[in-house]
């Protein structure tokens, strides 16, 4: 039997128990959080290595205006990289390291498949995700 099949939608909740998992990750010298646990608490002991809204720039150049207006808004930095695609600079692991809004979504929703995995106890190869 798959999940929905009895007529309904399961949601799974993450590894501190919510439904919902904010897209934050953050970045220290020994590890990477993500979600809001823990990447929160390193949100303001760590602002320039906890990054959130990535998706934001997904598909935009980094000079599009309402780029320059979020990267305002965010503690962490964005440079522009290859093609004017928007890099996002962090300290992990005493390097700096350059991301995509892309590869920054990936760590999210590689973490909601991990958990999604434990909880069914077998591994999965589809899921829906709702993106508000």
């Amino acid at each position: 039997q798959q999940m929905g099949e009895v007529g309904g939608v399961q949601i799974i909740a993450n590894d501190q128990g919510h439904r919902t998992t904010p897209s934050c990750v953050a970045f220290t010298d020994s590890q990477r959080y993500i979600g809001w646990g823990a990447a929160e608490q390193q949100s303001t002991m760590n602002p320039l290595n906890t990054v959130f809204d990535a998706k934001r720039l997904i598909g935009r150049k980094f000079d599009d205006r309402q780029v320059e207006v979020d990267i305002k808004n965010w503690s962490f930095k964005v440079e522009s990289g290859v093609a004017k695609k928007p890099m996002i600079l962090v300290e992990f692991r005493g390097v700096t390291k350059k991301f995509s809004a892309e590869e920054i979504s990936s760590m999210i929703l590689g973490k909601m498949k991990e958990i999604a995995e434990v909880f069914l106890g077998k591994e999965i190869d589809s899921a829906v995700v709702a993106v508000p």
